[in-house]
């Protein structure tokens, strides 16, 4: 038994898998439960970030919400990873599209996280601004798409730091400089984690909106219509 944490409050490991899905929202993590897994039992519910385990094609899997930003994904996926075991965390999220190719409900898959965020370096004393995914996942995932017939644009993509600001901007200057296609606030602080702990993970994003096109989804629609980013890392995690 080990000693609960103070933010998943789970007292026992063995109720977590080894591979988590994470989506930010704690109720899409409901909604995966609910509407994929068999015998789920909750492990947490701690401040309301919610975290599940069940079977998917008769393999155990835990889902858990990560909650907003790169400081949130970097509490949780710290404390599943050195704490409770876990060996393989599948962040599943949305993201907002920098490039015309990226429609609303298209899913990509990361190849690399660029962040201004002094995250990793504060953390761990890494100095670059680029994360990279487990390429074990990645190659398991991208396969995983294509037994399904689900399209996957592999990019890099920009983790912000900032939802709001004032420089209209600067997305363009990401885009230009590091030819980032999307924008999501947490990858590069899970990929930074993984680095640091020998652990490996990955990140399945889909568009929910768009900077180049006038497209947006609506809060329900993130909640619990972005199926194939979660068939996509149930079929992996499934296998």
């Amino acid at each position: 038994m080990a000693i609960p944490t103070p933010h998943i409050a789970c007292s026992d490991p063995s109720l977590i898998a080894k591979t988590v899905l994470m989506p930010g929202d704690p109720l899409r993590a409901k909604f995966i439960a609910d509407t994929y897994l068999t015998d789920v039992i909750c492990f947490t519910s701690t401040r309301n970030i919610l975290g599940f385990t069940g079977y998917y094609n008769g393999k155990r899997i835990s889902v858990m919400g990560s909650g907003m930003g790169m400081p949130s994904i970097g509490i949780y996926s710290y404390e599943l990873y050195n704490f409770y075991g876990v060996e393989n965390i599948i962040r599943i999220g949305s993201a907002g599209s920098y490039d015309e190719s990226l429609r609303v409900f298209d899913t990509v898959l990361v190849s690399t996280a660029v962040s201004e965020s002094n995250y990793a370096k504060v953390a761990f004393g890494y100095r670059a601004h680029a994360m990279k995914p487990s390429k074990a996942l990645n190659t398991k995932l991208s396969k995983a798409a294509l037994k399904l017939g689900i399209p996957l644009t592999e990019a890099c993509i920009h983790s912000s730091d900032v939802f709001y600001g004032e420089n209209k901007e600067h997305w363009k200057e990401m885009r230009t400089k590091y030819n980032c296609m999307c924008v999501e606030m947490e990858s590069f602080a899970l990929f930074a984690n993984a680095k640091a702990l020998g652990k490996k993970a990955a990140c399945l994003l889909t568009i929910s909106d768009s900077f180049v096109a006038s497209e947006i989804t609506t809060a329900e629609e993130r909640q619990s219509s972005f199926h194939n980013m979660m068939k996509i890392a149930l079929e992996l995690a499934g296998k």
